[in-house]
């Protein structure tokens, strides 16, 4: 299988990682719609939520809100967009279950398909804000 997540899961390829539990894993997002842009992942690879158990769907989408309130903290954002996709057709670019946190802010408006690289350095820095952050 060549999966991207995957291949972070299992250090092939660097994550920005914020949070790790059994089960689970947050870590930035590589391409951010905006600052703080990140992830929450099952371990378990997983296409789509149709391919999981309902107690794994709540179980993944539980840690949305202990996350979210830590990348609000360290970015500053105002608020957040909440974002799973499940199929190409449905815009899923990674094959592997994800769930996006997009922090919003209120000079910048929401937007959902502007893109912008950010660098390793900056990345690092922003990650070890917001595991400072969960609490």
């Amino acid at each position: 299988m060549n999966c991207i997540f995957c291949d972070i899961l299992d250090g092939k390829r660097d994550g920005h990682f914020l949070y790790e539990d059994d089960s689970h894993v947050s870590f930035l997002d590589k391409y951010p719609i905006d600052v703080g842009h990140s992830l929450i992942i099952p371990r378990k690879h997983h296409e789509t939520i149709t391919d999981m158990t309902p107690k794994d769907v709540g179980s993944i989408f539980s840690l949305a809100p202990k996350i979210a309130k830590a990348i609000l903290i360290a970015t500053g954002a105002d608020a957040f967009s909440l974002g799973q996709n499940n199929g190409k057709a449905a815009k899923q670019i990674v094959p592997h279950v994800h769930i996006h946190i997009i922090p919003r802010y209120n000079d910048k408006g929401t937007v959902w398909t502007k893109r912008q690289i950010s660098n390793d350095a900056e990345l690092s820095e922003l990650a070890k804000k917001i595991r400072s952050a969960l609490t």
